[in-house]
């Protein structure tokens, strides 16, 4: 005998959430309607959406791809890690290792013609790295000269094409003449730039709203990096800047994760209708998981209660072989903190990479009132990059 639910179960089931007009959906209107003045924030993997409530507009502010210097110095950033890629592939044997290893050397060799200092101040223009134009030039065009060698001797001696070989002569060497600035600090240096920049136009924009933190409702919504990351509270950065932007005012149970919510495109708020639709739907998103909160606690009240961990970093030392959490950076000088920071985000799936110095920089901005300039960069403040051949 085939199996089917009978109807009346099927009844009894959907009146409880399933249905529009179910019991779920009732309370939520509610909730719902008691919070229309309350402020709520939607921040995407490029966007910050903040919905000042009572049917106010909404404002935004971008950051990561669409912003001025993210793309440039990412794309250096890579250079650290587009070689062991291609090692890799010669590893296994795919003959395409070479050519992607001339194509990468065509496109290096294009972007060290048009670095200078002219064009990070004047084209990429980024306010928080403001003084820093040539010594960010600097970096560029070390970094295109250590991997075209490192590249070029590799096609000539397949022998150098290991990882041992990377490590002592391109990531990692030490005292060295000709590598004097291993590429892990390079990376470490670059994604520092990108996040100083960043944090520091959100912190800013944060403020200026003059927010009612113990009443915003936060959504972060969406993919975060890459598929798996990003998916707590101690691997989405985003949490981190949020909190220390509001000076902890910001209770992290009012901050929900939710990277299956529908995409909020900017361009759909460009209407009365669609922004209205827009905002009850992520309204009712944060309320019907509240609701759930609010009636745990009255459930189960005199039972143990969950509280949010906002912060589980280790402190390592040199006899440290493996961690589970991310090590906390004690200074620009904790290279070794640094760099296992690097090592951390890449092989654990649920880290962004961008974590790998996100904490340290939001944490020293917030330091100093929000002045980048104040701010010592590891891999690049601290590091002295060979002067480049200056341009004409």
């Amino acid at each position: 005998m085939a199996y089917s639910v009978r109807p009346e179960f099927s009844a009894l089931y959907s009146i409880f959430t399933s249905d529009a007009d179910s019991i779920g959906a009732h309370l939520i209107s509610i909730r719902a309607h008691r919070s229309v003045d309350d402020p709520m924030l939607v921040t995407t993997g490029s966007d910050i959406i903040l919905f000042p409530g009572s049917g106010r507009a909404p404002v935004t502010e971008s950051f990561r791809t669409s912003t001025r210097g993210f793309v440039e110095l990412t794309a250096i950033s890579h250079l650290g890690v587009a070689v062991p890629y291609i090692i890799r592939a010669r590893e296994l044997g795919d003959p395409a290792w070479q050519g992607d290893a001339h194509r990468l050397i065509d496109r290096i060799l294009k972007v060290r013609a048009v670095n200078s200092e002219a064009y990070w101040r004047e084209t990429a223009a980024v306010a928080a790295w403001a003084g820093m134009e040539s010594k960010i030039a600097d970096l560029v065009d070390y970094s295109c000269d250590v991997t075209l060698g490192f590249l070029r001797r590799g096609l000539q001696d397949q022998t150098r094409m290991s990882f041992e070989h990377l490590r002592r002569h391109f990531l990692d060497p030490v005292d060295s003449a000709d590598v004097p600035v291993p590429m892990n600090d390079m990376m470490a240096g670059t994604f520092g730039l990108v996040l100083l920049d960043s944090s520091h136009r959100i912190i800013g924009w944060l403020r200026n709203q003059v927010l009612d933190w113990e009443r915003l409702m936060v959504i972060i919504s969406g993919r975060a990096g890459r598929t798996t990351a990003g998916l707590t509270w101690q691997t989405n950065s985003m949490c981190h800047l949020l909190w220390q932007a509001s000076e902890h005012r910001l209770s992290p149970e009012r901050l929900y994760i939710a990277p299956h919510a529908p995409s909020l495109i900017l361009d759909n708020l460009s209407d009365d209708a669609s922004r209205e639709a827009l905002e009850a739907q992520f309204r009712a998103i944060w309320i019907n998981i509240r609701v759930s909160v609010e009636l745990g606690r009255s459930m189960f009240e005199g039972y143990p209660a969950f509280r949010p961990v906002i912060n589980n970093a280790s402190v390592i030392d040199e006899k440290t072989e493996s961690l589970g959490v991310l090590p906390t950076v004690q200074s620009p000088q904790d290279r070794r903190a640094i760099m296992t920071r690097l090592r951390f985000v890449m092989e654990d799936p649920a880290q962004q990479l961008a974590n790998a110095t996100a904490h340290y920089i939001i944490d020293q901005l917030c330091a100093c009132d929000n002045r980048p300039a104040d701010v010592v960069v590891p891999g690049f403040t601290n590091m002295n990059y060979p002067r480049r051949a200056l341009e004409p």
